[in-house]
C-alpha cells in the first residue's frame, strides 16, 4: 500500500516484518535501530484475561532484536532492560536506542538509558548505559530528536493516578550531557499526554493528543485536542493550523518528508469510545499530512495497520512500526516497515 500525497511525490510503501515472537505483543514498548537490528523492548499487555474481563495490566523488561539486513528472524540479546517499564519515549540516536522515563505497574519514572547492540568478535553484545534522570517522573510523554543531536520532550503524566497532564517541555544536549535535561517555557496551549511529537528543520513540533480532567468520580477523564505548535530554539513557539481530526497515540514521531511534510500515522481519534469491545472497528488507518511552507493539512492514503500506543523508529529512508494496541486492551505482534520511493514518470 502507498502513502503519498501526489503521484509525484515521493511515498512510503509498507511490508510486513516478522511479528514479535509473543503470544500478544506489547503496547507502550520502546523501540529504536542500533547497528542495524530493530530493538523492541519492554512495554506492557494483559496476559492473562482482557481488562473488559477484569485482567490486570502487566509490564514487562523483555528484549527482542531483529537484525534488518535479513529481516528474516528475531534473536535473543540475552539481555533484559534495568526493569519491567513500557509508555515511556524512544529516540534513536548515537547509534543505539534511547528510552526516556516510562511506567511500571505501580509508578512512573525519571530513568534514561541508552541501548546499544555492539560487535563482540563475530557476535553482538547489548550494552545499557544510564543518561541523566529526568526532572520528575514522567509517562505517556512524546519526543524528538532536533537536528541529529538535541532530545525534546514533551506533555505526559507524573503518576498512575494524575487527573492532569503536565505541561512539560524539557531538552537535553546530547553533545554535553553534563548540564542534563534543561526545562524551558511549554506551549501556550493545554497540558496534554499520548500527543505526537515531530522533527523537521532544526524545529520540533507537537500535534494533538489528550487532556486530563477529574471526572465525577474523580477518576481521570480524557479530552481528545487537535491544536498543534511549533517550536523554535531562536523565535519560541508558534500555534499552527488545527488538526482535521484528534489525534491521540500514534506513531511518533511524525514521518517527516524530503520536500517539507510531516505525516502522522492513524492515531485514536475518540470517536469509538463508548462502543463495545466486541464492536470496536479498530483505530483510523488515514494519514494526517501537514504541510510546513503552506500550513495546512490534508489527508493522505491509508496505512496498511490500526496501531497506537507505540513508537515509529525512523531511520533514514526507512519508518518502522512495532506492535502497540490494534483496539483497546488488545495488543499486535505485527511489524510493518516503510520505505520512501519516487514514482517513474
Amino acid at each position: 500500500m502507498a502513502l503519498g500525497v501526489q503521484a509525484d511525490e515521493p511515498r512510503l510503501q509498507w511490508q510486513r516484518l516478522p511479528s514479535i515472537p509473543d503470544r500478544q505483543g506489547f503496547a507502550g514498548s520502546f523501540a529504536g535501530i542500533s547497528n542495524d537490528h530493530l530493538i523492541v523492548a519492554g512495554g506492557a499487555n494483559f496476559p492473562d484475561k482482557k481488562p473488559w474481563e477484569g485482567g490486570e495490566k502487566r509490564w514487562y523488561d523483555k528484549v527482542f532484536v531483529l537484525p534488518m539486513q535479513d529481516g528474516s528472524q528475531w534473536v535473543d540479546p540475552h539481555h533484559q532492560l534495568p526493569g519491567e517499564i513500557g509508555y515511556g519515549v524512544s529516540i534513536t540516536a548515537n547509534n543505539a536506542l534511547i528510552g526516556i522515563g516510562g511506567s511500571n505497574s505501580y509508578q512512573h519514572v525519571r530513568h534514561v538509558w541508552r541501548f546499544r547492540y555492539e560487535h563482540h568478535g563475530e557476535s553482538f553484545r547489548a550494552r545499557i548505559r544510564k543518561l541523566p534522570e529526568l526532572p520528575t517522573p514522567c509517562a505517556n510523554a512524546c519526543g524528538a530528536l532536533v537536528s541529529r543531536r538535541r532530545i525534546y520532550v514533551a506533555g505526559d503524566t507524573e503518576t498512575p493516578t494524575a487527573t492532569k497532564a503536565m505541561h512539560t517541555f524539557w531538552s537535553l544536549d546530547l553533545d554535553n550531557l553534563d548540564p542534563g535535561w534543561r526545562a524551558w517555557q511549554p506551549w501556550p496551549g493545554p497540558k496534554r499526554m499520548l500527543a505526537v511529537a515531530g522533527s523537521h528543520d532544526g524545529k520540533f513540533y507537537l500535534f494533538g493528543g489528550a487532556a486530563l480532567d477529574a471526572g465525577p468520580d474523580g477518576k481521570p477523564v480524557r479530552r481528545w485536542l487537535t491544536d498543534a505548535y511549533c517550536y523554535s530554539p531562536t523565535d519560541g513557539w508558534r500555534r499552527l493550523a488545527d488538526l482535521p481530526r484528534p489525534c491521540v497515540a500514534a506513531p511518533s514521531p511524525a514521518v517527516t518528508t524530503g520536500d517539507g511534510k510531516l505525516l502522522i500515522l492513524g492515531g485514536d481519534d475518540g470517536r469509538q469510545l463508548t462502543v463495545p469491545h466486541d464492536q470496536h472497528q479498530g483505530f483510523p488507518r488515514d494519514v494526517l499530512v501537514y504541510d510546513v511552507k503552506t500550513d495546512r493539512w490534508s489527508r493522505g492514503d491509508e496505512v496498511p495497520f490500526s496501531l497506537v500506543t507505540t513508537p515509529a523508529v525512523i531511520d533514514g529512508d526507512t519508518i518502522i512500526v512495532p506492535g502497540g494496541e490494534s483496539q483497546p486492551g488488545v495488543r499486535s505482534t505485527e511489524v510493518w516497515q516503510g520505505r520512501f520511493v519516487t514514482d517513474d514518470k
